[in-house]
């Protein structure tokens, strides 16, 4: 398998501002958006609550945000995208968080990372995540609106894991592709199980230290076919145990991930005990 540390990303569809730098005035313009997009969204969950989804009209949606029916429809294209107004803002985050990987880091470590947007959406607002999600077992309409949108994270991550792989070395009965769209799915997956739990459990508990504890079954199933390739051993934290005295020797790259080095120790002293 051959991993490409430094190949160049693979092309993504480019976020409204990827015409340059942010400036004061289009931060201003995204928080308005946002913020109006959130106020929809409150009025929408309280009239789905209160008088039921099939029941409740875009009409009556935008009166109770106080804005005419054309702003409704700037912002969502129908009702139920309504329940979901952090969605587009995440996957820019998320799509950030791959941009910006270093050069040595573990390309399903920057996936772990990215998906971690997502959680932190949630985890922003646990009543109004409680409270959607609670909505979106009851109507079908919105589950699968809700699919759609974790399918979006999925393509996005699948994408980058396999910009990481020489499609020019592949040969027949090449298995990266497959691992990558596995390995996309499964660390997707994880997240969703995890939050789920969370959210089954009213919010409560530290959702973070429980999605790094599936990320890490995850690293460990899939970690060493996405990381298989490096060049040379010295790139790749390696860690063995003398017998005699019991020492522990670890030979990592400077620039390494301390995660990715912590790993290497414990998995040498699991095999030994």
């Amino acid at each position: 398998m051959q991993y490409l540390p430094h190949m160049s990303q693979p092309a993504r569809p480019q976020s409204s501002d990827a015409s340059g730098p942010p400036t004061p005035g289009t931060r201003r313009a995204a928080a308005q958006r946002l913020k109006m997009r959130r106020e929809l969204s409150a009025a929408a969950m309280e009239l789905f609550a209160t008088k039921g989804y099939e029941a409740t009209t875009v009409d009556e949606i935008a009166a109770a945000a106080g804005v005419a029916r054309r702003t409704f429809f700037r912002h969502f294209r129908s009702k139920e995208e309504a329940i979901f107004p952090d969605h587009d803002d995440t996957l820019v985050r998320a799509e950030a968080v791959l941009d910006a990987a270093p050069p040595h880091e573990n390309p399903l470590d920057t996936v772990c990372r990215g998906i971690k947007e997502v959680m932190r959406m949630y985890a922003s607002a646990p009543a109004v995540s409680v409270a959607r999600y609670r909505l979106t077992r009851e109507v079908p309409t919105l589950r699968e609106a809700e699919i759609a949108s974790v399918a979006r994270y999925e393509r996005l991550f699948t994408r980058y894991l396999l910009g990481h792989f020489d499609e020019g070395a592949h040969r027949e009965g090449d298995d990266d592709p497959l691992l990558a769209e596995v390995a996309a799915s499964a660390v997707v997956t994880a997240h969703n199980h995890v939050l789920r739990r969370w959210l089954r459990a009213g919010a409560e508990g530290d959702v973070e230290t429980q999605l790094d504890h599936a990320f890490e079954i995850v690293r460990e199933t899939f970690g060493a076919g996405i990381g298989a390739g490096r060049a040379t051993s010295a790139e790749t934290p390696a860690a063995t145990v003398s017998r005699e005295g019991e020492v522990l020797v670890t030979v990592a790259r400077t620039d390494a991930p301390l995660d990715e080095v912590m790993r290497t120790i414990r998995k040498a002293l699991k095999e030994r005990h």
